[in-house]
């Protein structure tokens, strides 16, 4: 069953950056989605999180089935236990069916109430290992207490197989277990039995048959599907990543600093902006040409995701030769190390910038914006709180950071602006 729908593989190859990052270690600007195809998942695992999300999206997509399926057994349980009792004479091996079916149907409509219930999320997976493999040894067991009609039962046998790998909703390695409890179940259960060894060897060969065979299809939907998940993530990536650096884009930054300014102020966490800009780059541009110069863009971008490693730390293209840093609870202190750290990491860079006229390589001005949000202010201050700082270091010569945080309470949207002797300048604005 193919849940997620295929991309073309071209697109994504296409996406992938080149990363010069050492032989299989993950470049930072490079996807976990890229770097899973890259890697490959011959076991059918991902590393975290993608596995958790996978076994999410999974579960979501496949619900509607599970309970289509559930109800179809439903259905074919009942009208099982109706021929038995009209077909099967009186006698042990009626009795034998219809206790079968009695067990049967609490297992079907435990499982339907599991894919219905509001907890399916949390225990569905897990009551389904249980029950598919209890469901199929019950059958098991009904075979083998029906003298006699154990060779007629093997269809049967095979159905629940089937149904066990392509219609539970299991993912393969849980599949696979819970058809081998079956087999070695009538395995067995025939070495104890009055089944002759001509009968059980050939039952038990079917079975075997059944597994490999559900098995085989169960591994490739499963690389199918794993590997539409992972294009798919990739397919939205492209959508929110710089073409040229790789990093996120304008739009992106946007929404995540809407999502972490809500999120701080309930928190009544501290949040950080830090705009950087690169020093004198139309200079660069002119003298080097703009595909140097796009070659540095890239390298300052993969520098910067280096600067801020921390899982909730975002980096993002804020426009032309600008960047942009977000950092989630963030206190001065670690502000200041982040924007040390880019500078250092700058200067390890080493791109030569023989037309600058304060390096001879290429530097960039770091304005830091520093604040708790309060609910009578805006995201639309803090971005600009981070310009303003941006400005004063570019005022102050450039290749240096300034951080503003007590500031931002003296601010009016639009007009303020801080000079080296006039100190703060407001206009009559709104607040924001």
């Amino acid at each position: 069953m193919r849940l997620f729908a295929p991309i073309p593989l071209r697109l994504i190859l296409n996406y992938m950056p080149e990363s010069e990052s050492p032989p299989g270690s993950q470049s930072p600007l490079e996807s976990p989605s890229a770097e899973q195809l890259r890697r490959g998942f011959p076991w059918l695992k991902f590393s975290e999180p993608l596995e958790k999300d996978f076994r999410e999206a999974y579960r979501a997509q496949s619900r509607v089935a599970v309970q289509l399926n559930l109800w179809l057994c439903l259905s074919l349980v009942i009208m099982f236990a109706l021929i038995a009792r009209t077909i099967l004479p009186e006698g042990p091996d009626r009795l034998a069916t219809l206790f079968s079916v009695g067990i049967f149907v609490p297992i079907v409509l435990l499982s339907l109430l599991g894919a219905y219930s509001p907890l399916y999320w949390r225990w569905h997976s897990s009551m389904v290992q249980v029950l598919a493999p209890a469901f199929g040894v019950t059958l098991v067991l009904l075979a083998l207490m029906s003298r006699g009609l154990e060779t007629t039962f093997l269809p049967c046998l095979v159905l629940a197989i089937i149904c066990i790998h392509f219609l539970a909703g299991l993912t393969f390695f849980p599949a696979v277990r819970s058809g081998l409890i079956v087999l070695i179940a009538y395995v067995f259960g025939s070495a104890f039995s009055e089944i002759q060894l001509d009968r059980a060897a050939f039952g038990s060969l079917v079975l075997l048959a059944s597994n490999i065979i559900g098995a085989t299809v169960c591994y490739r939907l499963e690389k199918v599907n794993r590997t539409n998940f992972l294009e798919a993530r990739l397919l939205k990536e492209m959508a929110s990543r710089d073409g040229l650096t790789g990093i996120y884009n304008r739009r992106i930054l946007d929404e995540h600093v809407d999502t972490v300014w809500q999120q701080a102020m309930r928190e009544r966490a501290p949040i950080a902006l830090l705009l950087v800009d690169i020093d004198y780059f139309k200079a660069y541009n002119d003298y080097f040409g703009h595909q140097a110069g796009d070659e540095a863009l890239r390298h300052v971008a993969q520098s910067l995701a280096l600067s801020a490693r921390r899982p909730l730390d975002f980096t993002a293209r804020y426009g032309g030769e600008e960047f942009a840093v977000v950092l989630y609870y963030a206190s001065r202190e670690y502000v200041d190390e982040v924007a040390r750290r880019i500078q250092q990491n700058m200067e390890a860079l080493a791109l030569k910038h023989p037309v600058s006229p304060i390096a001879k390589h290429l530097t960039v001005s770091i304005g830091a914006a520093c604040i708790v949000p309060a609910p009578d202010r805006s995201p639309f201050g803090f971005v600009q709180l981070a310009d303003e700082a941006l400005y004063e270091a570019k005022g102050q010569g450039r290749n240096r950071c300034v951080i503003m945080d007590k500031e931002y309470e003296q601010m009016s949207t639009g007009s303020f602006r801080k000079s080296h002797d006039s100190g703060l300048r407001q206009g009559n604005v709104r607040r924001a």
